[in-house]
């Protein structure tokens, strides 16, 4: 595994970043600053980032907000915008997603999700909050979309906090090859561990990939003796049985490496950006589960592991 330090010509290598959080208290052990990388290979139904998964940066349009000024058609160097009926709309042969319209747009009606950052970058934001890691016991985290995807440039920025003596966490859903997740590992203090369903026929419905590689890579955490807190999202009618419930708590009890099981309610705060990008939302009616039955599953699991937390 890595020795955690960097050459200073790979801190200009590039990534793609779509937000960093700074003061996060919901990504691992103390004050954290989040970094969220862009792409995902699985498509869950679920997601509540759905502008996270491709690769690319997304051009976002918010019509509502829209002041039919024109100015982003000036601004354009592609001439890729047209009106139409009073909206603005980008031509996707023609947009180059360089950002330039969403520049000029005062009413921010357009937004570009995702941005190319060097190493350089990312770490001169997250040093900025470096006070309040050493005094929170905090770090960095990354996050996604599947941080794994990018896993060159995800390493990179690892090697540079271990060489600043940055806590490190990966919030993952563990799609990647053992090779990459074993460079990964190295440089990791804390792995936020996604397990959708250990069922093969959910996983694969409702995520569009098989889980064995995912279930896999839980295993050979464990075997490097790997930190990993276990976080289960909650989606009602789809992984909630107590049977699927059930199977997931054996597995992990099996792990040996887990710290804790979150358990996270559905939730339906990522509609409206399926709205935006022009996506189906295909899980529309499901609603959020209960206190009663996300405290039943907590009870569950808590016949194979000590530690169950409800998360949000």
């Amino acid at each position: 595994m890595d020795d955690g330090t960097i050459p200073a010509q790979e801190r200009e290598s590039k990534g793609t970043v779509f937000n960093i959080m700074r003061f996060s208290v919901h990504d691992g052990p103390g004050i954290r600053t989040t970094v969220f990388l862009k792409g995902c290979p699985l498509q869950c139904a679920w997601c509540h980032n759905p502008e996270a998964l491709p690769g690319a940066p997304v051009l976002v349009y918010r019509p509502d907000r829209c002041l039919a000024c024109g100015d982003c058609v000036d601004a354009c160097p592609q001439h890729a915008i047209r009106e139409s009926e009073g909206k603005f709309e980008a031509l996707p042969e023609l947009c180059a997603r360089c950002g330039t319209c969403a520049e000029a747009c005062a009413a921010e009606a357009r937004e570009l999700i995702g941005r190319p950052m060097t190493v350089g970058d990312v770490m001169r934001e997250v040093e900025r909050d470096s006070p309040f890691y050493r005094e929170s016991g905090g770090g960095v985290t990354f996050s996604g979309g599947e941080p794994l995807l990018q896993h060159r440039f995800l390493v990179e920025l690892l090697r540079a906090c271990a060489g600043s003596g940055f806590h490190t966490v990966v919030d993952t859903s563990g799609y990647a090859s053992p090779d990459v997740l074993y460079r990964v590992a190295g440089l990791t203090d804390l792995f936020l561990y996604d397990l959708k369903s250990v069922n093969e026929e959910i996983h694969r419905r409702f995520t569009g990939v098989s889980g064995a590689l995912i279930r896999g890579n839980l295993e050979r955490l464990a075997s490097w003796g790997k930190k990993v807190v276990i976080r289960m999202p909650i989606v009602p009618g789809i992984n909630d049985s107590p049977e699927n419930i059930e199977t997931a708590g054996r597995f992990i009890a099996a792990l040996g490496n887990v710290v804790r099981i979150e358990l996270i309610p559905y939730h339906t705060i990522g509609i409206d950006k399926y709205e935006r990008l022009g996506i189906p939302y295909s899980l529309a009616g499901v609603q959020t589960p209960s206190c009663d039955s996300m405290n039943r599953i907590a009870d569950d699991l808590l016949r194979f592991h000590p530690v169950v937390s409800i998360g949000g």
